[in-house]
């Protein structure tokens, strides 16, 4: 079996809108385009996006603020970063903003805020933002530490900046009404909307099919039942994109199930490029994109 070679060029993320607060470890910013162009060829814009795992939430954001749907609703099992987003729709992401222009970061205010213990909502949010501006990579997850050099020898400094992550906030503020949050498993939210055709669902599950180390680093919560998602895709009524890496065991499962596949290229961040699956019932409108086949059987072309 081989895979096409994708002949497009990775998206230059600098070219979208930034709108999550998070610097997330699989993020999907460059992936924003792709999205935009499969909601485009729809006959009718969808009541509802649900995300059931939504991370960094940019996917999330940006069907928001371009108004490609009229509601969104984001899963996130992780209590940390489920902090952020609660904060941000109980009406906090004012305070928010306002709390990271006045923080003063050194190394010794970061450890001493830290250390609070027993916060509430807002304040736990804040501390997520802390923790994922001055981590390594931005992981949140146990054995991350703390920047040292960072970049330009700026140290923890090196990825916090203030004044654009207030209006991060002030912005998504704009929005919040329109998110519905849900700190619950993302495949339980996922079935409770399988039965509406007006829902549409971005699926960018961890990366642990096959024996896959990435999410088990990157992400708390990272197993899940990858058999009983592909199943859950195959029984919504509304139509579903999933993003996964190039592995063989995926592959199979959404053979399995008569999915159709395509290969995008992205960029690491180890600026190595790289090609992700795209999944879903119907890809005919990524006709430029290299369908994923074997030598006498084309899948998804």
């Amino acid at each position: 079996m081989h895979d096409v070679v994708a002949n497009l060029k990775p998206v230059n993320v600098a070219s979208i809108p930034q709108r999550s607060p998070f610097r997330y470890p699989g993020g999907k910013t460059w992936f924003v385009p792709v999205f935009r162009n499969w909601l485009a060829q729809k006959l009718f814009k969808p009541a509802i996006l649900v995300e059931p795992f939504a991370g960094g939430g940019i996917i999330s954001l940006t069907a928001l603020f371009e108004h490609l749907v009229q509601r969104a609703v984001m899963v996130e099992i992780d209590e940390d970063i489920a902090a952020v987003w609660q904060a941000i729709v109980d009406g906090q992401a004012s305070w928010l903003a306002r709390r990271i222009l006045e923080f003063d970061l050194t190394r010794e205010t970061l450890l001493e805020e830290l250390s609070k213990e027993e916060l509430e909502i807002r304040e736990k949010a804040f501390h997520t933002i802390l923790r994922n501006r001055t981590s390594h990579g931005g992981i949140l997850a146990g054995g991350s530490g703390l920047l040292k050099h960072g970049e330009n020898g700026k140290g923890i400094c090196s990825r916090w900046y203030p004044q654009t992550l207030a209006r991060r906030f002030s912005g998504i503020d704009e929005v919040s009404e329109k998110i519905d949050f849900r700190q619950e498993d993302g495949l339980q939210v996922m079935q409770a909307y399988a039965d509406r055709s007006d829902v549409v669902f971005f699926i960018d599950p961890p990366y642990t099919a096959g024996g896959k180390k990435a999410g088990k680093r990157l992400y708390r919560y990272s197993e899940i039942d990858h058999e009983r998602l592909f199943e859950i895709c195959q029984s919504v009524a509304g139509d579903f994109l999933m993003t996964y890496d190039n592995a063989e065991e995926v592959k199979q499962i959404a053979r399995h199930h008569s999915f159709q596949m395509r290969l995008v290229p992205m960029t690491n961040t180890h600026n190595a490029t790289m090609e992700e699956l795209v999944i879903g019932k119907d890809l005919s409108w990524m006709d430029s994109s290299p369908a994923v086949h074997e030598p006498d059987v084309v899948y998804g072309g």
